[in-house]
């Protein structure tokens, strides 16, 4: 497991994490984690970053997708998160995840990223700017960013991921924005 920068962020407390957990497997059952990971266009050898991974449903679903030579990385600033995806994944026998402890600097290679997913997380993010920027660092030439947050208005959206002119809006399939990195 790889430890980077902690103290920006603010961690969720472990009561709020378990209620947060129980939570998505009930939505999880309504809402099919692979049906995000599939309007993703994640595919079989991509190396993929989940960002804020919380208890990992997107993490597995991608590294069910990406397959045995692709790789997906659950990042999460919180211990349990990385915990939790670790045993899912132990559970399910599947190796090729790894988990990060971070809160921005993923400590992932420069242009080593298919894509970055970060699906409901970005709302409690308080230096999005630097999020983004480490987004842009990691992701490969002409990658893709695959966004979501119910929290936030599309034009926030829009304009919060486009502001620094480090992406362009590509496309968008239903809740789910995809953008490419300039």
């Amino acid at each position: 497991m790889m430890n980077k920068n902690k103290k920006k962020q603010k961690k969720q407390s472990k009561i709020d994490f378990k209620f947060m957990a129980f939570f998505f497997k009930i939505r999880d059952k309504f809402n099919p984690p692979m049906r995000k990971i599939e309007k993703s266009e994640i595919k079989l050898y991509d190396h993929v970053l989940d960002y804020g991974c919380g208890p990992g449903s997107y993490s597995i679903a991608a590294a069910e997708i990406v397959g045995s030579t692709g790789k997906v990385y659950a990042a999460d600033i919180n211990p349990l998160a990385i915990k939790n995806v670790s045993k899912k994944a132990l559970k399910k026998g599947l190796q090729n995840i790894e988990v990060i402890s971070t809160d921005c600097n993923t400590g992932l290679v420069d242009n080593s990223m298919d894509i970055v997913i970060c699906f409901d997380v970005f709302h409690g993010i308080e230096d999005k700017k630097s999020v983004l920027k480490e987004f842009h660092r990691v992701l490969k030439p002409n990658s893709r960013l695959s966004f979501d947050d119910h929290h936030l208005k599309e034009n926030e959206i829009i304009s919060l991921i486009t502001a620094q002119g480090l992406f362009k809006l590509e496309e968008k399939k239903e809740k789910i924005y995809i953008f490419s990195k300039i």
